[in-house]
């Protein structure tokens, strides 16, 4: 169904009994954060120490602000994508943890020093990304409100990609990538905010140009097109951020933004027709860019046969295949596997850590959490009355389960691997913040649903002009009773 149609009236509801729902929710988030905790000393030797106590301490106060804070500004939100955060979230703190430790106790056996913790660090951009939540809550008052800047967030996301490809390779350039700002220790990777405020313009444009997609225009094989000179914003934006990303190796962060837009282009239109011609333009652009580019040829290389390569470029994806299948369907424990052979296993591989000390039936439960997020933020989508609502937030959901589909994807082999981070559970302050700052304009979306007033009643038509109405025999009363 196209976004440019009106879903029917959503009837106001309180906000009590839904954040008494989220809270319980996050009650039980935290439980089970805590209980992988205990499991994961068990299984390490080093007990619930005071590390774990104090990061399960801090956690569950940014959790409860944060809970507060939907209280306050979103209280007829949706009581189930907080609580689903908060268990990704915790999930991927302890596994961090679990990687630091096995990390540590390889040092102290080479008679090194230990890494400095990823997990504190990580729990430091957890809190930055609740806070970066609360005040997209209060600043977002209105989920309306960011259209008035589409133009202003598609120039913005533009030059957030470009930064990294027009710096020098010493200060952009991270594992043969140049998609970071790395300054004095310092480092963010601003695609991430990119997608975000890429998402935000298309869809804006779409709706301030919705006759373009409804009215006449150029037909081709029984699709109209609107013009080109009409489209060419949002071709521009596309292509130039695919291009910028290709150039930067960052073909992870390529392939999530034009998915992403094409999602947009089928909500908008409601024509399978663009889906058609959206993937006939990705099998060109591949045979181009696999043509042009060698490391687009050593990723295809490596996921028709990694183990071809094992010492060398199929080493990662390999130890990753040998992981999940050590993990069987439950998994090792947490602590019990070897998840730390895996090089990169805190961000890009962080499912095959799961996979190998979970199991099949853990990693399946982890994505079901990712699919009752993606299915509630669609359900946001479609509840909210408004074209621009239901673009952003069925582009903010589809990114999420999008992102997710080509990280498992390529960990599994079932698609080249791209380099992308699990959202909430990898390592990275930049993929934390910019999660959270989607999952915030998601629950305004949703809040602004559910709370709208009800669309008065239609008047009854006059009885000149009401329909005539067929009357049965039958129901009418006999003579005499």
């Amino acid at each position: 169904m196209s976004a440019f149609r009106h879903s029917p009236p959503v009837a106001k509801s309180g906000g009590r009994v839904p954040r008494n729902a989220e809270l319980l929710l996050c009650v039980g988030a935290l439980f089970l954060t805590g209980f992988a905790f205990l499991a994961m000393g068990a299984a390490t030797g080093t007990g619930f120490d005071g590390n774990i106590t104090l990061t399960l301490s801090v956690f569950t106060a940014f959790v409860l602000v944060t809970h507060v804070a939907v209280r306050r500004w979103a209280p007829a939100a949706d009581p189930v994508m907080l609580p689903c955060v908060v268990l990704l979230n915790g999930l991927g703190l302890v596994l961090i943890d679990r990687l630091d430790r096995a990390e540590a106790a390889t040092a102290a056996n080479a008679g090194a020093a230990a890494p400095s913790s990823d997990a504190a660090h990580q729990l430091v951009w957890t809190g930055l990304g609740m806070a970066l939540f609360i005040g997209m809550l209060i600043l977002v008052s209105d989920h309306t409100r960011p259209a008035r800047y589409g133009y202003t967030c598609g120039l913005a996301g533009l030059v957030a990609l470009m930064v990294p490809a027009l710096l020098p390779s010493r200060f952009s350039e991270v594992n043969g990538g140049k998609s970071w700002i790395r300054i004095s220790g310092f480092s963010i990777q601003p695609g991430e905010f990119a997608k975000v405020l890429l998402i935000i313009f298309v869809a804006a444009f779409l709706v301030a140009n919705r006759e373009l997609f409804t009215s006449a225009g150029k037909r081709f094989l029984g699709t109209t097109f609107p013009r080109l000179r009409d489209l060419a914003p949002l071709l521009l934006v596309t292509f130039v951020s695919v291009l910028v990303l290709v150039y930067e190796k960052n073909l992870g962060f390529s392939l999530l933004v034009f998915g992403t837009v094409l999602a947009m282009m089928y909500i908008a239109t409601g024509r399978v027709s663009w889906l058609f011609i959206g993937l006939a333009m990705f099998a060109v652009g591949s045979i181009i860019a696999y043509e042009l580019f060698g490391h687009v040829r050593v990723r295809v290389e490596v996921w028709r046969d990694p183990f071809a390569t094992y010492y060398t470029t199929g080493y990662q994806i390999s130890q990753g295949l040998f992981g999940m299948g050590t993990g069987g369907l439950l998994g090792t424990g947490i602590g019990g596997g070897r998840p730390q052979d895996v090089p990169f296993a805190k961000t890009d591989f962080i499912i095959s850590t799961i996979g190998e000390e979970l199991g099949l039936f853990g990693l399946a439960a982890v994505l079901a959490l990712f699919a009752i997020l993606t299915i509630r933020g669609f359900s946001a989508a479609l509840t909210t009355r408004d074209a621009f609502g239901k673009l952003l937030g069925g582009g903010l959901a589809f990114s999420i389960g999008w992102q997710l589909f080509v990280v498992v994807g390529g960990v599994t082999k079932l698609i080249p691997l791209t380099g992308l981070t699990t959202p909430f559970m990898s390592y990275g302050g930049s993929s934390l913040l910019a999660n959270y700052v989607i999952v915030a304009l998601l629950i305004r979306i949703s809040h602004d649903a559910r709370s709208a007033p009800a669309a008065p009643p239609r008047p009854a038509p006059p009885l000149a002009e009401a329909m005539t109405e067929h009357v049965s025999r039958r129901l009418l009363p006999r003579r005499g009773k």
